[in-house]
């Protein structure tokens, strides 16, 4: 089986990779990244891949063109929603033969949304990591109708034989999207300080998703670096980016809002925190962690007050045996089968014929003339709102 595997970010870019090491030997595969706004930097893609040789960044023709000279059985579209819309719908759609189409979510994908289905709908396979991810979105695709399989895989960076060392070093891990207004990530930065001002003999480290000069997969409008530096760095933190593995390796706690590196974390048995002072809901992506044990708060955390997590909620989230992930054999089943029906997509109608558009505008036009290109069309709003 012949695999391409299509990365438009930093998160996916390294989802995409640790998911193509686990397809059954003898499968071919191969890995690019697409460019987009969010296409990771150099720095970033070698975190992702660890050691693998860096996948190159291709423009969506380049791509389209790689994969009629290679003709992959599968096209794993490892991709923000828009992008894998637009890449199945018009890029890649009318490739002949026609691949398998799969794609999924990185992370953390409960509760599960009819957004997130409504844009993979027309990929054949959509792989997510738990039995409550697949009955949720199971259920979401017979109620919306359109798409393939659901079908789930361990994630792939959580392996067993992979335990932390213990070590000196609190990890946080931030997460881009939440909590979203400054004064909250000022107090975690505040608690992580206190800790580190209590126990001189910890390393806290707050572990960055990108640089400040980085894109990532969700734009981050309070930057934890820049807030330390205009709070006028009141304590002893250290920043850090790369690989989370390697920091979680050194790992005496880690602590975070939302993030799929709490699994990481679990998984190692790096005690762990979850802060809750902000809510856990689904706006604050951490709704899945009710009933873990690792929720805490940011007095527990100057503290140092880490925990084990419960080990039925670990069964029932993401810490399912091997033997019942199915995506591998529902994907071989799929190109076993032949020519096929492709996935019905819920977004062809002409209502969502403008946001394609501007979709497609993300994977074809270079980053930089994007970016000149918004920037006038909001100057250009400014003066006419100007003259009425």
């Amino acid at each position: 089986m012949k695999v391409l595997a299509v990365a438009d970010s930093d998160s996916y870019l390294k989802w995409a990779a640790c998911l193509l090491g686990d397809l059954p030997a003898g499968c071919v595969t191969e890995l690019v990244v697409v460019r987009t706004p969010i296409a990771p930097s150099p720095e970033q893609i070698a975190a992702a891949v660890e050691g693998r040789p860096a996948p190159p960044v291709l423009s969506a023709r380049s791509v389209r063109r790689l994969a009629e000279r290679i003709r992959p059985d599968v096209i794993l579209v490892a991709c923000t929603g828009p992008v894998v819309d637009v890449l199945v719908a018009e890029v890649l759609g009318d490739l002949s033969p026609r691949p398998v189409f799969a794609s999924g979510l990185p992370g953390i994908s409960v509760p599960a949304t009819e957004k997130a289905w409504l844009f993979r709908s027309g990929c054949d396979l959509f792989v997510v990591h738990s039995e409550r991810e697949v009955a949720e979105f199971s259920r979401i695709a017979a109620r919306l109708g359109g798409g393939g399989a659901v079908g789930l895989a361990r994630l792939p960076f959580l392996r067993p034989e992979l335990t932390a060392r213990g070590g000196d070093r609190v990890v946080f891990a931030t997460q881009a999207k939440v909590p979203r207004e400054r004064e909250q990530r000022e107090r975690i930065l505040t608690s992580l300080a206190e800790l580190a001002a209590r126990r001189p003999d910890l390393d806290v480290v707050v572990k960055l998703r990108a640089l400040e000069d980085e894109r990532q997969t969700h734009n981050e409008r309070f930057h934890y670096q820049r807030l330390w530096r205009e709070m006028g760095e009141p304590g002893r933190l250290r920043f850090a980016a790369g690989s989370m593995h390697d920091q979680l390796r050194q790992a005496a706690g880690f602590v975070t809002v939302s993030s799929t590196a709490a699994l990481e974390a679990v998984a190692m048995g790096v005690p762990s925190l979850v802060l809750s002072d902000f809510g856990v809901s689904a706006e604050m992506i951490n709704l899945v962690f009710e009933g873990s044990d690792l929720l805490g708060t940011l007095d527990e955390l100057a503290q140092g007050d880490f925990r084990a997590a419960s080990a039925a909620w670990c069964a029932a989230n993401y810490f399912h045996p091997a033997e019942r992930d199915d995506w591998a054999a529902l994907l071989g089943g799929l190109v076993a089968e032949g020519p096929r029906t492709p996935a019905v997509s819920l977004l062809d109608g002409p209502e969502h014929a403008a946001a394609r558009r501007r979709a497609r505008l993300r994977v074809e036009v270079p980053p930089r003339m994007l970016r000149a290109g918004y920037r006038a069309k909001r100057r250009m709003r400014r003066y006419l709102r100007s003259l009425t």
